[in-house]
């Protein structure tokens, strides 16, 4: 026996809203802002009754990339097992990272470095005679976190944008 048409968008309509419920309860948010809107539901249009389907859900994928271009120079400082100054050239492509440091500890010269940003989270390194790292925030024109010397706890780091 086949159901009546309007049972059977009446039953199509809240399955709509379920997983349009669903969808937004499973979304993981990193801060991002963008809205999405369910998919069109098609309206009964009978005069006997009206049915008010859910008309959108709110959908934020997780954020990818840090709200602003790292792109330019940074300078900063950092303390602990070593303590001195750096200065950081980034050029970021959508949430990866390349430029150079320079370690006033190092001679002043400029070592390759790569890295990734994800909304507010900002991790890199360098490779020398031992493996540094560095992870952390960033929060506008300025980041800080801690560093790592081949993989031994370093100290805490910070640097602003110039």
């Amino acid at each position: 026996m086949r159901p009546e048409p309007r049972t059977s968008r009446i039953a199509l309509i809240a399955c709509l809203g379920c997983l349009a419920a669903l969808a937004t309860g499973c979304s993981s948010s990193s801060g991002g802002t963008a809205k999405t809107s369910a998919p069109p539901v098609a309206r009964n249009t009978s005069t006997s009754s009206s049915v008010v389907p859910p008309t959108s859900a709110a959908l934020t994928p997780p954020a990818t990339v840090a709200d602003s271009d790292l792109s330019g120079s940074w300078s900063g400082n950092y303390g602990g097992a070593f303590t001195g100054t750096f200065s950081l050239t980034w050029q970021q492509t959508g949430s990866k990272l390349a430029g150079t440091i320079t370690l006033s500890t190092e001679n002043n010269a400029p070592v390759p470095l790569t890295g990734t940003v994800s909304g507010s989270t900002i991790s890199f390194g360098t490779v020398g005679s031992q493996a540094i790292t560095y992870s952390g925030t960033v929060s506008g024109s300025s980041m800080s976190g801690t560093y790592q010397v081949g993989g031994q706890p370093g100290g805490n780091w910070s640097a602003t944008k110039s």
